[in-house]
């Protein structure tokens, strides 16, 4: 149910620009042990999930991280992303993270709102970052310092 709903976000044109999910391997490899997060109904259905990723394998970097928030498309605007965003900044910040990145696409409005509620503030509009589908697209960088981790 994961990859389903991280192929429903794939699908916006909004998201990510991966095209097609990893697979288990690649993903597990490519995101940290410490924050991942699914959210489910009462009644135990995935509704979205959340994960971190390192930025750099050097050791200055080791308490950043970028976030990724995926909600089901059926459960959007009921709160699922801002319990999952806040689940994985607690848990970030129990294992030393003090800063959390994310790039979003400009039109992604419903992501950028999300974040800016968590305390991401926009750091700038990385321009022309990638080509997706053969269209230029920014990325919106924003990022949250932790007020516990790394003091």
């Amino acid at each position: 149910m994961v990859r389903a709903i991280y192929l429903e976000g794939i699908a916006t044109g909004d998201a990510t620009f991966e095209q097609s999910p990893p697979d288990w391997e690649k993903w597990d490899t490519g995101h940290l042990l410490a924050a991942r997060i699914v959210g489910r109904s009462e009644g135990g259905d995935v509704l979205g999930w959340a994960a971190l990723s390192a930025v750099s394998g050097r050791c200055v970097y080791a308490g950043v991280a970028e976030v990724s928030v995926y909600v089901a498309q059926r459960a959007r605007g009921r709160g699922v992303g801002r319990q999952l965003l806040a689940r994985l900044i607690a848990d970030s910040e129990a294992d030393g993270v003090w800063t959390l990145q994310a790039g979003i696409f400009p039109e992604n409005v419903a992501s950028i709102a999300l974040h800016e509620r968590a305390g991401f503030r926009m750091v700038g509009k990385r321009e022309r970052l990638g080509q997706m589908n053969g269209r230029w697209r920014d990325v919106v960088l924003m990022e949250r310092r932790s007020a516990v981790a790394g003091q």
